[in-house]
């Protein structure tokens, strides 16, 4: 068997049985805060149970946010802020805030990722392009963070998604539809001869890229989708500003991405698919940076593990997985029409919030 069968093989067999690793990551990861994190002096079961009411909030938040392919922390931070407070009683400091989203939106992005591979929605080529435009503009987002005031950027970001919200009400997705002469043939989710080309493919279902650039691509449920990879120059913009708040203030680059997907014809499910992998990437980027990169910029500052609410992200962790594996499910399920409204009317909402938090009336 050559090495590249192997690999292939071994890609298969990953994610067909993806959701065993994707729920042993968290289980292992409360395990570690239960026993390494530091933690208060004398904490009981009442310090790990107090917050277990986050977890339906979160694995609701994170489904809805994994099923538009936009960032947790877009629906996390404007929960945690807004929320929180009338609920616990006491507010969370900027820094517990970035902690909580960027952990919790990390492990619930990689999931949902991983779940959206298994069902076929993702465009690999695409997605490596994307992300690897996108880094540069992260880490400076990033590292910025530490010396612009954070309320200058709020504001822009919520401009940027009023236009986005804006330009998602008026995208067409009609191409979204399966081809109508191949809507009623058979097709074999699992490597039927209905199916694309397979060879190198990640997940189950199947895709095919002809001479000419087309791409056919066929999910697990049999629907197929056929566009081409063109307007690049389109979707760099977009990453590339996104990239930048990604990196200050933990989403942005989901957001404006979608918009460049829809706009360039590209699939409204496979966009979103598309769109975990960046996202996921960009959020592990910009995590790492926000915790290590502040002693190398003047006046910057590094994240203290020991003010994380661990109490708090036991139950957010595992909570996104959850919803990160939904997502895929819902995505399919849902009319495209009722996305795309769903996803403008969160925009603006967002928006909103970001302009009472960054004008200082809360």
């Amino acid at each position: 068997m050559s090495s590249s069968s192997s690999y292939s093989t071994l890609q298969k067999t990953f994610l067909k049985y993806q959701h065993i690793f994707v729920f042993a990551a968290p289980a292992l990861f409360v395990a570690a805060v239960y026993l390494f994190a530091p933690t208060p002096a004398d904490t009981g079961s009442s310090y790990w149970l107090q917050f277990w009411w986050l977890f339906p909030f979160f694995v609701l938040g994170a489904t809805t946010v994994n099923t538009v392919g936009i960032s947790g922390s877009a629906l996390f931070v404007p929960f945690l802020i807004f929320i929180f407070p009338v609920l616990a009683g006491f507010e969370l400091s900027p820094q517990q805030l970035v902690k909580i989203g960027l952990i919790s939106e990390s492990f619930g992005l990689s999931s949902s990722a991983l779940a959206f591979i298994q069902y076929g929605l993702v465009d690999r080529k695409l997605a490596a392009t994307l992300v690897g435009g996108a880094i540069p503009f992260v880490v400076a987002g990033a590292l910025l963070s530490f010396v612009i005031p954070a309320p200058v950027f709020q504001a822009l970001l919520g401009i940027a998604l009023l236009a986005a919200s804006y330009l998602l009400f008026k995208a067409d997705l009609g191409h979204e539809a399966p081809d109508g002469d191949d809507a009623d043939e058979p097709v074999g989710a699992d490597g039927g001869t209905n199916l694309p080309d397979d060879d190198g493919k990640l997940g189950p279902a199947g895709v095919n890229t002809a001479d000419d650039g087309t791409v056919t691509r066929v999910d697990r449920d049999g629907e197929e989708y056929v566009y081409d990879r063109s307007g690049y120059t389109r979707r760099f913009g977009n990453y590339s500003i996104g990239g930048i708040f990604q990196g200050l203030a933990g989403f942005g680059i989901g957001e404006l991405g979608i918009i460049s997907m829809l706009g360039s014809k590209i699939p409204v499910r496979v966009a979103i698919g598309t769109n975990h992998i960046v996202v996921a990437a960009t959020a592990i980027l910009a995590s790492l940076v926000h915790v290590f990169g502040g002693q190398f910029v003047p006046g910057g500052h590094a994240l203290d593990l020991a003010s994380t609410r661990w109490d708090m992200v036991v139950w957010t962790v595992p909570a996104t997985v959850i919803g990160g594996q939904i997502a895929p499910y819902v995505a399919s399920a849902l009319d495209t029409e009722i996305i795309k409204q769903g996803v403008g009317v969160l925009f603006a909402i967002i928006s909103t919030a970001l302009f009472i938090i960054a004008s200082g009336l809360i």
